[in-house]
């Protein structure tokens, strides 16, 4: 039985994170490690993470010296873990029960080394307010569309190296990964179910749509290293689909 890591950064989500851990220590897959990277000053919040990780021996704690963000937090994890399979849950977010026992059972029979899933989206009551359908990406769709729910992905450990990481950006860390694993024909291949809960909270501001618009712009220009005209154009066609996928969800 393959020994998977999840890796689960943390900042300023003590309200969710013991429903996230619970979430987790509940597996029915039970060889499993809960990598948590503490990437808060807050002193009050790091007690009660110490007390947290009280609950089961698997979950291990590292505590960053200075704010190193989402993306650095979680390439900190992957050098830390000892599996041969990741798996991520973002502190807010949950999994099914049998979440990693189908993921995985799916990826061995079909042979996968990167999967997602469809899940739900919840509220900051956990109330089902909307659902997105995973379906297989490759370089091509994810040019135009991120439809990767990060807390749902599982991957082999052997993918990730020094350049195809998480990358060190406020948003869309993870969409620069999925760009540069699928650039050598890959594909990251969808399981249907809707294993995770992914939680939206109203705390998303204008100043975080200008954040997200400028990390967009740096995935493309920065990361891909596009010209300056097609990061734009790329931009536009991926505003314009996250805005249709918002409809759909009102």
């Amino acid at each position: 039985m393959d020994l998977v890591s999840v890796i689960m950064p943390y900042y300023k989500k003590k309200k969710y994170i013991e429903l996230a851990v619970n979430s987790v220590i509940q597996q029915t897959y039970k060889n499993f490690e809960l990598i948590i990277v503490h990437d808060d000053e807050n002193k009050e919040d790091l007690n009660f993470l110490k007390n947290l990780i009280k609950k089961d021996k698997r979950i291990k704690l590292y505590i960053n010296k200075k704010n190193l963000g989402a993306g650095e937090s979680r390439n900190k994890g992957i050098k830390l873990s000892q599996g041969s399979l990741i798996a991520f849950l973002d502190a807010d977010d949950l999994w099914t029960r049998n979440k990693l026992k189908k993921q995985i059972f799916f990826m061995k029979k079909n042979l996968v080394d990167i999967s997602h899933t469809s899940y739900h989206i919840i509220n900051s009551d956990n109330k089902i307010i909307g659902s997105r359908r995973a379906k297989d990406m490759n370089h091509k769709l994810l040019l135009n569309s991120c439809d990767i729910g990060l807390s749902t992905v599982i991957i082999k450990k052997e993918l990730i190296t020094n350049k195809i990481k998480f990358a060190n950006i406020n948003t869309k860390e993870d969409y620069v990964l999925w760009l540069k694993i699928t650039l050598n024909n890959k594909k990251i291949f969808a399981l249907k179910n809707n294993l995770t809960k992914w939680r939206k909270l109203n705390d998303s501001l204008s100043a975080s749509k200008i954040q997200k618009l400028h990390d967009g712009y740096l995935v493309y220009r920065k990361y891909m290293n596009f010209s300056l005209a097609k990061s734009f154009i790329y931009l536009l066609l991926l505003s314009f689909n996250y805005g249709l996928k918002e409809l759909r969800n009102k």
